[in-house]
Formats: C-alpha cells, structure tokens, sequence
C-alpha cells in the first residue's frame, strides 16, 4: 500500500509528488480552486462575447459572426485541452503562464480588433479581410488557452486533496458552469452598458489575471521554484501594466478610432442603452451622417432620398391617419407632414435615447424639420411587435415600415409573418404598407423573400426599386461603417390587404414622368416612372 505522505522516490517531478503544501486548511484550499474556476470561466466567457458583439458590430451579419467565433473557440478548447496534458507535471507553472498569456490576449483582443479596422479595414486588396483573419486568429489563441485551464485546474485540485475523479470533475464542471452563467449576464447587463466594450474586457482580462495570479503565487507558491515564481509575478505585473495602461487610455483610443471610421466630423457618440448612436456633421453646411450600432442609417443627400421613396408612394391615397414602425430619427415623419390631409402621426420606436436626440440635437431637428415636435406627432417608446400585438382594430390608412434593413440578423422577428399580420390588423380596409426590403441589385433574395412573407400575410405587394445616386453615402442600407461599397439601389414594397396590388402613383403634387432606370438583374422593370423626383422601376416577379 502506498502511502499518500510517503516522500516522492528520487526525480518524481514535485507537482506529482503528493499533496500540497498549502498555506491553508486542504478544505479552504479547495474551496479557493473552485472560486478560480468560477473566475476563469466567467471571463472566457465575456471573451467570446466581447469578439462576438465586436465582430458584429464592425462587419455585420451577427449570426456569421457568432458562429465563426464560437466554432473556431470550441475547436481551439479542444486542442488546448489535449496540449495541457504536456503541462500536467507543472502544473501550478503552466497555469500561471496560461493565464498570463489570456488575460493578456483576451483582454486586449477588443481594441486590438478596433484598431485594425478603423485603420486598416479600407485597405482592401490582400488585406480586405484582414479584419476577419485576425477575428478568427483570437478566437483560436483565446480558445486554446481555455481549453489548458480546466486540465491543469483539474490537476491542481487533486494536489489539494486526492478524491474521487467523478466528484471532482462534478465540483469543476458546477463551477464552470455557474462561471459561465455569471459571465454571460455580466456583460450585457453590467459591463456594456457601463463600462463599454473596451474598457469592459480590459477589466474582465484584470480580473482574469489576479484570480490565477492569486492562485499560483498564494496558494500553490510552494510549488513552484525561486526562479518560477519571480518570473510569473513580473509576467503578471506586466500584463496588469499593460491592461491598466490600455484602460486610461482607452476614452482617448476610441475617440481616434471613431474618427477614423466615421471620419473627423463627429459630433456625438452615445450609448442610448439601446444602441450605439453615432452622429457626424449636420451643422454649418456639411452633411448629416447618422450610425446606429455602427451601421449607416441617413448619411448626406441621400437621406431625403430614401424617405422620399418610402413614404411617398404610400401617401398617394388616404392618409389622415398614419403609423410609423421605427422611425425614431425623424427623417420618415418629415416626409409624412409634408403631406397635407396628415391628422395624426403616431411613431412606435424602440430607442427612447434616439427620440431624445431627434428632439434636441441641432444637427438631426433641422434634418427632420423639427417633425417631432409638431403636435400631430405621438411617439411610444417600444418595440415595434410587441407593441402590434397589443393594439386593437383598424386603425392607420398608412402604414410605414422604417425599420433595419431585412439582412440585419437582430431585425429579422419585423419582417416576419406574424409581424406583418399584426400590420394588417392595424390597416383600414384601404389601407398601405410600405416596407423597405434591402438592396435589389445585390440581395435580390433576401428583397424577394420579403414579398413572398407579405404575401403569406394576406398582402397583395407591388415592387418597386429606386437606384442610389452614387456617392457611396446610401442611406438605410444599414451597411457597417468603413465598408468598402455602398448599394447600388433600394428596394421597396408597397402592399395592401387582399389580392389587389395597390397602384404606383405619385402623391398629390408630384405628378409621374417617364425615367430611365437600369434593371436589377434578378428581375425586369414593367414600369418606370418618377415620383417626387425620384426615378422609380416597379418589379416584374423574378424567374428564379
């Protein structure tokens, strides 16, 4: 029988050698490496998050986005998990290295991603996806190194005290769970909202690093060598350097970040609690450029462009009452009151800090015309399907659709078929909705799609398209900031309950003419004509 205190035989590596000799009661030691554990896996789990949301918020498409990071992060713990197998002998060394190595690359993988797309990410060429290459290299460095930590903590707390695998892997796995879930609410609610999202995993990397720097140098220094634990504490103090160096100048950092993705004219960049709100120019003559989340939403003279062509069209019949889903700049309500005939306008927006803004900021009230603040206007704070199952009758001759765009993943419950069936609801017998479906030219599918889901709802939908003017300044594409092309076009639905298309017809005042449009090439124009000012193609159905 082999003693559990008996002295290790001559070369036995002292990690393996037997329990540790530990500074605490083996109780209290133990109870400390699961609070590591519970630390750890709450701050892997801010990482993916962190890369998840930037990516996001820098490239679009957030479901590619989540499933690239989150793929190639599951693969990488695999791998790390089998390399920390060749650590197990020193382990309490190999931890320390590890979270060292992660705080530093998982904390800093933010701003490090910023940096490379705001300064980088117009580049174009080999590097035109740049960006997307090193979103990928963090994912994998960071899931590497998670994958070592539980094998190595798993090692560890056997050092403490020798139980039953089966319990011991239990007491790790609850703890990593429980991390987790602390994590994954951590960031939403504590650290975006409060901190940012720089600054946010710059600390989550602070506390990634004390937590297994308390670890390895309080409980487990007994373990380690003279040498060993000198190197670990000036690792750990340069990381806590870097991190902390990176935090006070993070304010600065994104300011010249902002710049240069939304260019030198900022004038206000918020976070409304609903969004990120990034607003350039509209002052002293230059152009109003209007961000939401990082996605261009009214950007130079092509905003009155774009809701020229949305609200229009609608208008053409009655409109004494009309309803705007989204909205909350203005920019459609302008439009509406333009209109005479307009009694009452309500407008649904979810963002009460972007409501706020186009009340009082002198850039986007001269834009919207101040519409606002016209007392035809009623505006509730809420989100547009759930305030739709709530309303009761007929109500609206008008309803408009100004909402992101149909390839924005967040958007896509507001172009489904029980949203437009609870629009129909809202409609008068006669009534419109107009819907904007995202670029023809270059989604064609995605345009078409969102007729076919209208039709499903018992509309029947006329298409129709207008070309961009080519500046590169789309407005309503909701394309990310910095991206290299803009759309070529926007497309649009008009629709109205039953089988009936309505007609394509200028409002009041705006009479049709003849106009040239170039053809999408998924679909032919059956019709061109010119509403407002605007060189209008209706669609032919595809022949896909």
């Amino acid at each position: 029988m082999i003693e559990t205190h008996a002295p290790a035989p001559p070369g036995t590596p002292h990690s393996l050698a037997g329990p540790a000799r530990l500074p605490v009661r083996p109780g209290t030691g133990r109870f400390l490496v699961l609070v590591c554990v519970f630390v750890c896996a709450a701050c892997g789990l801010v990482y993916e998050l962190e890369l998840v949301a930037f990516a996001s918020y820098l490239m679009g498409d957030s479901v590619t986005q989540a499933s690239v990071v989150l793929s190639v992060m599951v693969f990488a713990m695999g791998i790390g998990s089998l390399g920390a197998k060749r650590l197990r002998r020193h382990a309490a060394a190999g931890f320390g290295v590890i979270e060292s190595a992660l705080a530093l690359v998982g904390g800093g993988s933010a701003m490090t991603l910023y940096a490379v797309f705001a300064w980088t990410g117009g580049w174009g060429g080999m590097w035109a996806g740049g960006p997307r290459c090193l979103l990928v290299t963090f994912s994998l460095a960071i899931g590497l190194l998670i994958g070592a930590e539980i094998p190595l903590l798993m090692e560890l707390i056997q050092r403490v005290r020798r139980h039953d695998a089966g319990a011991t892997v239990a007491d790790l796995f609850a703890a990593d769970y429980v991390g987790a879930l602390v994590g994954g609410l951590a960031f939403p609610f504590l650290l975006l909202p409060y901190l940012g999202q720089l600054t946010g995993a710059l600390l989550t990397g602070t506390v990634n690093m004390v937590a297994g720097g308390a670890l390895v140098l309080g409980l487990f220094r007994r373990d380690l060598t003279r040498r060993a634990r000198w190197t670990l504490l000036v690792a750990g103090l340069l990381v806590l350097g870097i991190l902390g160096t990176a935090a006070a100048l993070a304010g600065d950092f994104e300011r010249a970040a902002r710049r240069a993705v939304y260019g030198t004219d900022v004038r206000v960049a918020v976070r409304t609690g609903v969004q990120d709100v990034v607003l350039t120019g509209g002052t002293g003559g230059r152009p109003l450029g209007l961000y939401l989340d990082g996605r261009l939403r009214a950007g130079g003279r092509d905003a009155p462009r774009y809701h020229r062509a949305l609200v229009r069209p609608a208008l053409a019949g009655p409109h004494a009452r009309v309803l705007i889903l989204g909205g909350g700049d203005g920019l459609a309500a302008r439009e509406v009151l333009r209109r005479r005939g307009v009694r009452r306008l309500d407008i649904v927006e979810l963002d009460p800090g972007l409501v706020d803004l186009a009340r009082r900021d002198p850039g986007l009230t001269a834009a919207n015309g101040h519409a606002l603040a016209d007392p035809r206007v009623h505006v509730t704070t809420a989100d547009a399907l759930t305030w739709l199952r709530g309303a009761r009758g007929p109500a609206y001759d008008v309803v408009i659709a100004d909402l992101p765009d149909p390839g924005v993943t967040a958007g896509t419950k507001l172009y489904s078929q029980e949203f437009y069936g609870l629009a129909r609801r809202v409609l008068a017998p006669d009534g419109r909705l107009a819907v904007h479906a995202g670029p023809v030219t270059s989604r064609p599918r995605a345009f078409w799609t969102v007729a076919a889901t209208l039709r499903a709802a018992g509309f029947a939908v006329s298409p129709y398209r207008v070309p961009g003017d080519g500046s590169g300044s789309e407005a309503g594409s909701d394309r990310p900031a910095g991206a290299a092309a803009a759309p070529r076009d926007w497309g649009f639905l008009l629709a109205a309950p039953g089988r009936t298309p309505p007609p394509l017809r200028p409002a009041p005042g705006h009479p049709a003419a003849p106009a040239r449009a170039a053809l999408a090439s998924d679909a032919e124009a059956a019709e061109r004509t010119r509403i407002g000012g605007l060189r209008v193609s209706t669609l032919l159905h595809p022949r896909y």
